[in-house]
């Protein structure tokens, strides 16, 4: 297994004998009154700062604090000037620049692109507080504030943009983050490991330009380096024989493993001298099958030897020299399932363990991305919690609110990563599959933290969570395994065999916690993965008899296997499984609880059909959803290739392979949510039409199998259209007319006059 330096075993920066800043400075003033002269990183965060290890400001800020330097924090800096941007003065080392807690995009608008009201990592929730593409904006001010100090760049907005990327909010796709930013490296997922080695490689004189080998980071250069190995997979169109395709360029690998240093030296020059003869290097890797090399244009750079990506796995290479050259971003941008591809292999190349560098070219630039770092231990990860934080806002913000730590103030991170690869959410791609999960020890410490530091703590924990709330301590059972292993879910399409699913840490944890004084109750928010808890009933006995609150949050996401497929989320039967063990526990603990499961609607390869079929689901098990969410493409995630590609990246990708349908049009994708709303009456005239175009006018009526009543005159999504008053004097009596207009008796008991024979339906 891959290993990397502790996180807390660098020598200290000299700037230590300053101590520890109650608050990280946000003014001049608070630097005088600390001592400091300057900052040696500024921190410019899209979010209010908040010293809390749920904020990832907070997190980086006392990390960088450890290590000894001088943290300074540019909040929510008003961007229409550089000079916000120069309150805290010109940083020794570097600024560090992310776009908060949330991507700014999806912190701004809904799946529909509307605008949202209010911005819970703000004081007072007041919107319009962040730039769009904060990450960009902020770079761009901080370089000209002070044009020559370096910039980082970081936190999720960044991080899931480090490639070419489609943009839901542009409609196309973009080039990486990098480009547009301008920044001088990139750090890639919760970046601890990476921050602290640039913080300290810049300390000690190296340029941030120079850095280039530092597991999850990303950054551009000109030119690929001396003796590396490309896997060419720019093309999805290779020949059905490429193995027999000789290369008159390339020595075959046999050879080289005999030769020694000398003569393979000596056929690289020889590889080197034959293709610096082609008039376009570039041209003769893509019209041979990728299988030329292909010189450098610096001289003082060797060739870089090339294997197809179909081949890759015949030739042995050194995994430290070897990287994957993806599409371009001018064939990605232009060449949807090109996209899918690249996609695709991006996302098999991240485990740690066996990852290779991708690299990605942008016009004359190559985007070099290192492999992804490597998880931190349960030490580390106490280390990190364990930090100074006053566990609140900053005071300049007074008494305002700020909703996201309202939310998160009484709640404890548990672990990271998540490995259910979801191909809709973003987590995995930014904190990686492999679960890293503080001890117990540090868990119940911060839970006593809380009961003793946090205003009015009525002695309820909100949450003991993550990701999920049920991966604490799951990780592959063999380090072997695990290193060869390339799966993108170890839930999905089964649970995997080696993955270790007894959650008795949980368990125990969780019994302790509310064993601590003080603590009335602990409650369970994050999510549940309920076909990994079905292989535990002790946890979900102890979770469903203590830790529910009336109502859990599941989801199931859909009820049809072909969307499901698409989502890699397992079966409905899970559920309903889940939902039989849920409530015979309830029903053992005398106690009426309830599932909340949440659902997607839109989502690539849902159709109008899934949706009835959803629809049907749901009322058949008595479910009015409230809250309902369209899927939203956020950048990098498998679903959103789809949805831009057509394609299916779950599986390989050609221009033949699986077409998968995407809901695009903002009528359709609202037809689609209305599925999940069929109850309220404001889109039926919508669910009428959509039941008609597919053939399922059997589903309006009112019987109990339908999902909306007929089309009646009167108000919109009335059922039944109102009755002019009854005046005559007969009628009120009891009496109704007969043929001819005559009244013959009264009406027949048990029935009252004025209604109709069929019910009306609310």
């Amino acid at each position: 297994m891959s290993t990397a330096n502790n996180l807390f075993a660098y020598p200290r920066y000299w700037a230590e004998c300053f101590g520890t800043a109650p608050y990280l400075p946000m003014s001049r003033s608070e630097m005088d009154a600390l001592g400091w002269d300057s900052c040696d990183i500024i921190i410019v965060t899209a979010d209010a700062y908040v010293d809390h290890p749920s904020f990832g400001m907070a997190v980086v800020g006392r990390l960088l604090e450890a290590q000894g330097f001088r943290v300074g924090i540019i909040a929510q800096p008003a961007w229409n000037s550089a000079d916000p941007f120069k309150i805290l003065g010109r940083p020794n080392l570097f600024f560090g620049v992310t776009g908060g807690n949330m991507d700014s995009l999806i912190n701004r608008y809904t799946a529909d692109l509307r605008i949202r009201n209010d911005d819970a990592y703000t004081p007072n929730a007041e919107p319009g507080k962040r730039p769009d593409r904060s990450v960009i904006v902020y770079s761009q001010r901080c370089r000209e504030a002070y044009y020559d100090v370096p910039i980082v760049i970081g936190g999720i907005e960044a991080s899931l943009r480090r490639i070419a990327q489609y943009d839901y909010w542009s409609d196309q796709v973009r080039q990486s983050v990098l480009i547009d930013s301008n920044a001088d490296i990139l750090l890639y997922g919760n970046a601890e490991r990476a921050l602290v080695e640039v913080a300290h490689r810049v300390a000690n004189g190296s340029t941030v330009r120079d850095i280039t080998d530092i597991r999850g980071t990303a950054l551009v250069r000109r030119d690929i380096p001396a003796g590396w190995t490309e896997i060419d997979s720019t093309r999805i169109d290779w020949p059905g024989r490429i193995e027999q395709i000789p290369n008159p360029y390339d020595v075959p690998h046999d050879q080289v493993g005999s030769m020694d240093v000398r003569e393979e030296n000596a056929a690289r020059q020889t590889v080197a001298a034959a293709t610096t003869c082609s008039e376009n290097t570039t041209a003769v890797a893509e019209t041979s099958g990728g299988t030329s090399a292909v010189a450098s244009e610096d001289p003082d750079v060797s060739a870089v030897r090339i294997i197809p990506l179909p081949l890759h796995r015949k030739y042995q290479s050194n995994p430290e020299t070897t990287y994957i050259r993806l599409p371009p971003f001018h064939k990605v941008k232009n060449d949807p399932a090109l996209y899918a591809h690249a996609s695709r292999v991006l996302h098999q190349e991240s485990n740690p363990h066996n990852a290779k560098v991708l690299v990605q070219k942008h016009g004359s630039l190559e985007v070099w991305v290192n492999t992804p770092p490597i998880p931190l231990t349960t030490e580390e990860m106490d280390a990190v919690f364990d930090l100074p934080y006053q566990r609140r806002p900053h005071p300049s913000y007074g008494d305002a609110r700020i909703p996201a730590y309202d939310m998160i103030k009484t709640s404890v991170n548990i672990m990271r990563g998540c490995f259910g690869g979801c191909t809709f959410c973003s987590i995995t791609e930014h904190e990686g599959r492999i679960i890293q999960s503080r001890s117990e020890e540090s868990i119940l410490r911060e839970i006593e933290k809380i009961r003793d530091q946090v205003p009015g703590f009525t002695g309820t924990i909100s949450d003991l969570g993550g990701p999920t709330a049920n991966m604490y301590k799951l990780n592959c059972k063999s380090d072997e395994i695990q290193k060869n292993c390339k799966r993108l879910s170890c839930v999905y399409p089964t649970i995997c065999k080696h993955l270790e699913t007894d959650h008795s840490p949980t368990t125990q944890l969780y019994r302790k916690a509310r064993a601590i004084p003080g603590v009335k109750r602990v409650a369970i928010a994050s999510g549940l993965r309920y076909d990994l808890a079905l292989k535990d009933p002790e946890y979900v006995e102890e979770l469903v008899t203590h830790h529910v609150g009336g109502y859990l949050k599941i989801a199931p996401e859909h009820s049809e296997s072909k969307t499901l497929s698409k989502m890699m989320k397992p079966s409905i039967s899970a559920y309903d499984e889940f939902k039989a063990m849920f409530d015979k526990f309830s029903a053992k603990a005398g106690k009426k609880q309830y599932l909340i499961p949440y659902f997607i609607a839109a989502h690539p390869g849902s159709d109008n059909e899934d949706m009835m079929n959803l629809a049907v689901w749901l009322k058949t098990h008595g479910f009015k959803p409230d809250q309902v969410q369209t899927f939203y493409p956020s950048p990098m995630a498998l679903a959103t290739a789809m949805y831009y590609s057509g394609k299916n990246p779950l599986k390989k990708v050609t221009y033949k392979s699986e077409s998968v349908s995407a809901c695009k049009e903002i009528e359709q994708r609202r037809i689609q949510k209305a599925f999940l709303r069929y109850h309220d009456e404001k889109n039926w005239p919508m669910l009428r039409k959509a039941l008609k175009d597919i053939g399922r006018s059997d589903l309006i009526g009112h019987d109990g199998h339908c999902l909306v009543p007929p089309e009646t005159r009167g108000r919109p999504g009335q059922a039944h259209p109102r009755r002019k008053p009854v005046t005559n004097p007969a009628v009120l009596r009891g009496r109704r007319p007969a043929a001819g207009g005559k009244f013959a008796g009264k009406k027949k008991p048990g029935k009252k006059p004025g209604k109709g024979k069929r019910p009306i339906h609310h």
